[in-house]
């Protein structure tokens, strides 16, 4: 932690502001959530934590803005008793949609299950890009679209540039945060609930569920929140909704964990996930599309969960590169690597399909 001098201050998109701090001799950009701490001005002290940007970190490499010195952060107004960072400094009070003074909560008392509500469910936060246009391009404007962040990644959902450009696009039009996640549309304690919150509250005609930016990885197999996808299959499942999963794919990562399909999908849905869903596979050319295969046989997947190859999907990416979105994963564009996004389209469209079939198995 240190201490800084605000020099400048920018709106970047609701909730979130940029500043210019005086760190030492150097001007360096921070990072100040509404939600977590009082508002600067220029002249402003304030406590910096530099954490992620002294440990050369990428994904997270930034500073935050912790306090402003001699200055309270305003009592937040109206109801709401669940706490989201509970326990920590820094942990703030939401209206949930579950707790009894939501309009919600009678509405959540009586849901037991979305309906077979089809679910894209992605490991990284830039499939959800792709997964989403998809469902767009597929469904027209009519369809209601909702994204369920996680909290297996960024916890604020306004640190993402991403669902601020989806929503402007109109790709999106409505967010759920779940967990420990914070400032979606509607706040939900649990993954279970979030999904009810979706369907009954938000009126989804299909939803993508996603971390927010950042996996967390350590290289191992277990150690790392991108595998908590076989979780989310199965929580889609209990609650009655149709699962659709989106390989992470590429043939561009330079980790041999990581090419053809990740160890982490091989992992999630070959060993976490215990109730079957869909997978959708992108047609690929050879050799690509045979290493996929083998690689789903070989991890039990094949066996445990349908698969579906789709046609579809460079059309999701047009629709994107219209709108202005950014394809972008892992410091990659979709030119470089087209495989993951080409994978989160796939589900896409496989989803839309469910919602047009009315499908409920």
């Amino acid at each position: 932690m240190r201490e800084g001098r605000v020099v400048s201050v920018r709106r970047l998109r609701a909730g979130l502001w940029e500043l210019d701090v005086e760190l030492g001799r150097q001007i360096e950009r921070a990072l100040l959530y509404e939600a977590l701490t009082p508002p600067a001005k220029p002249g402003d002290r304030v406590a910096v934590n530099t954490t992620a940007v002294d440990l050369g970190l990428g994904t997270g490499g930034t500073h935050f803005i912790v306090h402003v010195l001699g200055r309270e952060r305003p009592a937040p107004a109206g109801p709401g008793h669940i706490m989201k960072l509970r326990y920590t400094p820094l942990q703030l009070r939401v209206l949930a949609a579950e707790e009894p003074a939501s309009p919600h909560h009678a509405t959540l008392v009586r849901a037991d299950g979305v309906s077979g509500l089809p679910v894209v469910v992605a490991e990284l936060h830039s499939q959800l890009a792709a997964a989403a246009a998809a469902l767009r391009v597929a469904l027209g404007d009519k369809a209601r679209l909702v994204y369920i962040m996680t909290d297996g990644g960024a916890l604020p959902l306004a640190v993402s540039r991403l669902v601020d450009a989806l929503r402007r696009a109109r790709f999106v039009d409505a967010t759920v945060t779940v967990g420990h996640a914070f400032g979606g549309d509607v706040e939900a304690v649990t993954l279970f609930s979030g999904l009810l919150a979706a369907r009954w509250v938000l009126g989804a005609d299909a939803a993508v569920i996603a971390m927010g930016p950042g996996v967390v990885g350590t290289g191992t197999r277990y150690g790392t929140t991108a595998i908590e996808t076989g979780q989310h299959v199965d929580a889609v499942g209990v609650m009655g909704g149709q699962a659709v999963a989106a390989l992470r794919l590429s043939f561009a990562d330079p980790r041999a964990r990581h090419r053809g399909v990740s160890h982490h999908t091989l992992t999630a849905l070959g060993r976490i996930a215990q109730r079957p869903c869909w997978v959708a596979i992108p047609a690929l050319e050879p050799p690509a599309r045979g290493q996929i295969l083998r690689q789903l046989r070989q991890a039990g997947i094949a066996g445990r969960h349908r698969l579906v190859e789709v046609h579809r999907g460079r059309e999701a990416l047009v629709a994107l590169e219209r709108a202005g979105v950014p394809a972008r994963s892992m410091g990659r564009e979709a030119a470089e690597d087209p495989t993951p996004f080409l994978a989160a389209a796939a589900a896409g469209f496989l989803a839309a399909d469910l919602v047009r079939r009315g499908d409920r198995r």
